[in-house]
């Protein structure tokens, strides 16, 4: 039986939310997401300081 995918542990970083969640396999990722309308930018990765990073990073093309 999958593990539950929900999030927790959200910040905002900027437009970008940083979410923890658990993966297919049950291991913590952190999530990266923009909130910007028509975005559609995300990212899981293994740390919240990888996922930190590339929401300081993440330029948004949409205005």
């Amino acid at each position: 039986m999958p593990a539950r995918d929900s999030f927790h542990s959200v910040m905002r970083i900027g437009p970008v939310q940083i979410g923890t969640h658990r993966d297919r396999t049950g291991r913590t990722a952190h999530a990266a997401v923009c909130t910007a309308d028509r975005c559609g930018w995300s990212a899981d990765y293994s740390s919240r300081t990888a996922a930190q990073l590339a929401s300081r990073t993440h330029r948004c093309t949409v205005r």
